[in-house]
């Protein structure tokens, strides 16, 4: 909510300070007319000329607000952001030269007395100076216009940032409480204790996979960002555990990459996509599958599962922390990323997209 009402303080600051624009010259010109006691029209005419060329800068800004700036702001595209300056500069000097204004003398009314011209030695000098000063309020205006969008976007980047990390303590406290929970160590603790008299040393291994995810989820998931491979590390190591407490008639396939670049990832947000696949895709009653997918390619991480379902009757609960991931996502990458759930009679399906 807050964001939004953020969002909504820069339009209205524009429309706030066009508005007082426009009406500054209509007071203006409505004082000095009731002041000057004359009988004369109230001079539109004059308004309206400096209307049009209020106009003018008006069209610029829009172009400028809505086309342009976020080019540079929002996705540093610096180069195509000087071909929209070059262009738009190009065209509001064509306008200008079209709409050049001539010496228009103010109405007699306004004046006291009339006093004769002054001697035009030298040529008018006007038109000149109105496009100097025409081309000081075009990068004034751009410019104030870019210091405000910085301004309201480090303003919305900061509320942003508050607001995530108290979505991650909440994602912390949620994993901490129904992911990692006494039911899952219970059941990877007799794993082990079985394991003990039949394969010593996968016991001892085990132990130290456990102690590795415990760690990953205790220190890296108050993070704002790991890096990608120790967040897939942490993932394998998991669905290695969970191996041990399906029965061998489950089908699990995983593909991650050995190659993985060196980024940044948000901890923690895929891994409850693979503790629901094992919590509600595996049934002891008949064969069940989970597959798993990670690649990347074209600077995105693309995350695949997917799972058989539960029949009517199994141990079956909701989804609990998909809706957390789902506004952890929303908060870190916007519109930026893509996440596609398919629900189907047999088989759930995750598609998860993100830009590394």
């Amino acid at each position: 909510m807050e964001l939004h009402k953020n969002r909504k303080k820069e339009p209205v600051l524009y429309l706030v300070l066009w508005l007082i624009l426009f009406i500054a010259p209509l007071l203006s010109t409505y004082i000095e007319y009731t002041s000057s006691q004359t009988s004369s029209d109230f001079p539109w005419h004059e308004i309206w000329h400096i209307w049009r060329q209020y106009c003018v800068f008006l069209v610029v800004f829009l172009i400028h607000n809505y086309l342009l700036a976020p080019l540079i702001v929002y996705r540093k595209q610096r180069v195509y952001y000087g071909v929209g300056i070059a262009l738009l500069l190009s065209a509001f000097i064509v306008v200008q030269c079209v709409n050049k204004p001539t010496h228009e003398p103010r109405p007699p009314h306004f004046h006291q007395a009339h006093r004769p011209p002054p001697p035009n030695d030298h040529p008018p000098k006007r038109p000149i100076d109105h496009d100097v000063a025409s081309a000081i309020i075009f990068f004034l205006m751009i410019g104030m216009n870019l210091g405000a969008k910085y301004y309201f976007r480090q303003s919305r980047d900061r509320e942003r940032l508050e607001k995530l990390e108290r979505e991650n303590l909440e994602q912390q406290l949620e994993y901490l409480k129904y992911q990692i929970n006494p039911h899952f160590l219970m059941n990877t603790l007799n794993n082990i204790h079985a394991l003990v008299d039949i394969d010593p040393e996968q016991a001892k291994e085990t132990i130290v996979e456990l102690s590795k995810i415990m760690r990953f989820v205790l220190y890296e998931g108050s993070k704002q960002k790991v890096s990608l491979r120790r967040e897939l590390v942490f993932l394998d190591n998991y669905i290695q555990l969970m191996r041990l407490r399906v029965a061998d008639q489950v089908d699990i396939r995983v593909d991650i990459p050995q190659v993985i670049p060196d980024r940044d990832i948000p901890p923690l947000m895929m891994i409850t996509f693979v503790e629901n696949a094992f919590k509600h895709g595996v049934s002891y009653r008949q064969h069940s599958f989970i597959d798993i997918s990670i690649q990347i390619a074209d600077s995105h991480l693309h995350f695949h599962c997917r799972n058989s379902k539960v029949p009517q009757g199994e141990d079956r609960h909701g989804g609990v922390g998909l809706q957390n991931v789902k506004k952890r996502l929303q908060l870190i990458y916007g519109s930026t990323y893509t996440l596609d759930i398919n629900d189907e009679t047999d088989t759930y399906t995750i598609d998860l997209s993100l830009p590394i």
